[in-house]
Order: C-alpha cells, then sequence, then structure tokens
C-alpha cells in the first residue's frame, strides 16, 4: 500500500490523528537566531480534512486583502481565544462557523497537531477535524476573500515542503512553503502543514504494522 492510501485508510477507518501533542513549534524553527515572543495570546485554527469519496482533501481559506493582518495570505480558518471558549477546540469551531459557515455538526474533531507559536506574538493549538460532506460554505466577505481545497495527496508529496527565504529586517527569514497551482501556502500555515504529513505518516506506519 502507497503512503498516501495508508494515510487516507488510517483517517477513514481508524479517526487516527495526533493526541494532545507537548512539543512546540514555531517561526522559529528553522530561524533559531530570533527565539519565539516573550508575550504569547492563545489562538486555535481548525485543520480540516475533508472525507470526499474520491480522496481526503484539505480546506485553507484566502484572506481579503483589507485585513490589517496577514492580508491576502493563505490559512486555516480559526483566530484568537476567547474567555467563553473554553478550549482550543472551542475556538476553532466557533472561528470556522465565524468565517466560512461551516456546521459543527459536519466536523468530528480527531486530534491536535503541536502547539505552533508565531513571530507576531499567538500560541496557536492546531485542531484536525474530519469533515463529512455535504456542506454549504458561506465566507464572510470581510474576513475571506476564498475558500478552496487541496488534495491531501499534494501536502503529502515528496518534493513538499520546500524550504524559501525573503528578507526581514535586514537579514534572511527561513520559512517553508508549498507553492500550489495559482497558490503560495506558506509561513504558519505550511509549518502546521510539515506538522501533519510527520504525524499522518507515523499513524500510517503504525497501521501498516499492525497490520503485519
Amino acid at each position: 500500500m502507497s503512503t498516501d492510501a495508508a494515510v487516507e485508510s488510517s483517517v477513514r477507518s481508524n479517526r487516527t490523528a495526533p493526541k494532545h501533542a507537548a512539543k512546540i513549534r514555531g517561526d522559529h524553527d528553522l530561524n533559531p537566531e530570533m527565539g519565539p515572543p516573550s508575550t504569547l495570546r492563545e489562538a486555535a485554527v481548525l485543520v480540516p480534512l475533508v472525507d470526499r469519496p474520491e480522496e481526503l482533501t484539505v480546506i485553507f481559506t484566502q484572506r481579503t486583502a483589507t485585513l490589517s493582518a496577514h492580508a491576502g495570505q493563505i490559512s486555516f480558518p480559526g483566530g484568537r481565544m476567547e474567555p467563553e471558549d473554553g478550549t482550543p477546540e472551542e475556538t476553532a469551531l466557533r472561528e470556522t462557523a465565524e468565517e466560512i459557515g461551516l456546521e459543527r455538526g459536519r466536523i468530528e474533531i480527531v486530534g491536535r497537531l503541536d502547539t505552533y507559536v508565531t513571530r507576531t506574538g499567538f500560541r496557536v493549538t492546531p485542531v484536525v477535524g474530519v469533515v463529512t460532506p455535504p456542506f454549504i460554505l458561506t465566507p464572510d466577505p470581510t474576513e475571506v476573500a476564498e475558500v478552496f481545497e487541496v488534495p491531501l495527496s499534494f501536502i503529502l508529496d515528496p518534493s513538499n515542503p520546500q524550504r524559501h527565504s525573503r528578507e526581514f529586517l535586514g537579514k534572511p527569514r527561513w520559512f517553508y512553503a508549498f507553492p500550489y497551482p495559482q497558490r503560495y501556502i506558506w509561513g504558519a500555515t505550511a509549518g502546521m502543514l510539515v506538522n501533519l504529513r510527520d504525524v499522518l505518516g507515523a499513524a500510517a506506519r503504525e497501521t501498516g504494522e499492525g497490520a503485519g
């Protein structure tokens, strides 16, 4: 069985996903000299895996060009935690409903990825959810310019991720990137996808070993 097929089988049959991970990842992974910010605000995002008959896909949003932060960038639905949320899962589900109109009844939460710290001062908990079609999305036009899906097989492609760099404060800043036709997934979102690759690959290997 190929790695892609093993991953899809693992997610579909066992709803395999990471446990509550303790590792801290972040923008500083590829830039150790930067270090994480000293003050962090809590946030959460949903990593939505859509269980389509032909293959699993991942939902992404493209932020509007008018937003004050990360305008035009590709991201997962999510945002900062509010006191009434209680858990990162509640934050991720609430923000997903607000941003793209995806009903929480279509989402089965299956785990978390590693915490991700951004240089902009957020400690983000990526929450993994399996989304069952059919569903209708109603993006918030003030925040979301577009919603689109990318095959999970693209994320798992051995040629991904790529390491790119840009100048930041006079020095090169390295980051992960997943260039997709007419899309450029990079930064924190790409960093979380690297973690997703690691976790799903490990789950597929464990499933394969168990089957033997």
